[in-house]
């Protein structure tokens, strides 16, 4: 099992920046690979960014490539979302999620999710 909980959320301003943190326990954080998703009000979890079980790579949606950048520091069992730029579109509830194995944009491909911090960036 892993456990993960987020930090970080909360109400910004359009233009603005947050950084969310999600916290590991459990099995070796380094086995896995890390996404992070987001679900909106009445839409549906779409895939944000993804890094793999190795730093090697990353991934990121169009929707935030450029502006959010994902990271991971396995020694401190952590995974990190840079979030720059911020837009009201950017509101949800954004989720960590662990994969042992390649990272994925599928969010059937995660074993392990944590609760979520909610984002809130007004106009």
């Amino acid at each position: 099992q892993v456990q993960l909980v987020e930090s970080g959320g909360g109400l910004v301003q359009a233009g603005g920046s947050l950084r969310l943190s999600c916290a590991a326990s459990g099995r070796t954080f380094s086995a896995y690979s890390m996404g992070w998703f987001r679900q909106a009000p009445g839409k549906e979890r779409e895939f944000v960014a993804a890094i793999a079980w190795n730093e090697g790579y990353t991934d990121y949606s169009n929707s935030v490539k450029g502006r959010f950048t994902i990271s991971r520091d396995n020694a401190k069992s952590t995974v990190s979302l840079q979030m720059n730029s911020l837009k009201p579109e950017d509101t949800a509830l954004y989720t960590c999620a662990a994969r042992s194995g390649w990272d994925s944009r599928q969010a059937g491909d995660y074993q392990f999710w944590g609760q979520g911090t909610q984002v809130t960036v007004s106009s």
